[in-house]
């Protein structure tokens, strides 16, 4: 990769990837648990910082580094969207939860 000096292209094509996935989670958590598992993606967040460290100090994998930080704060970003879903479901803009 770094060869053809693509890395950088591997790591827009990848962060697109992750932002895309991390999209209709959004939507499926919010719906199935609404916002109290908000402390899942900060977890996740704080685990892809230490990988991204850890491949960045030991492995010196420039593109698993990024990867992970993409991960990271895309994680963190997702808590931020759980709560604007709620306010999207509140407002009708997607289907709420039926309690059966």
């Amino acid at each position: 990769m770094a060869d053809y000096n693509l890395t950088g292209l591997f790591i827009g094509l990848t962060t697109f990837f992750i932002i895309g996935v991390f999209h209709p989670i959004v939507i499926k958590v919010e719906y199935h648990f609404g916002t109290r598992c908000w402390w899942c993606f900060l977890l996740f967040g704080v685990v892809g910082i230490l990988l991204s460290i850890y491949c960045e100090k030991y492995l010196q994998n420039m593109f698993l580094s990024a990867i992970f930080g993409v991960f990271a704060f895309t994680s963190f970003w997702t808590i931020k969207e759980l709560f604007e879903q709620k306010k999207r479901v509140a407002k009708g803009w997607f289907p709420k939860k039926r309690k059966q």
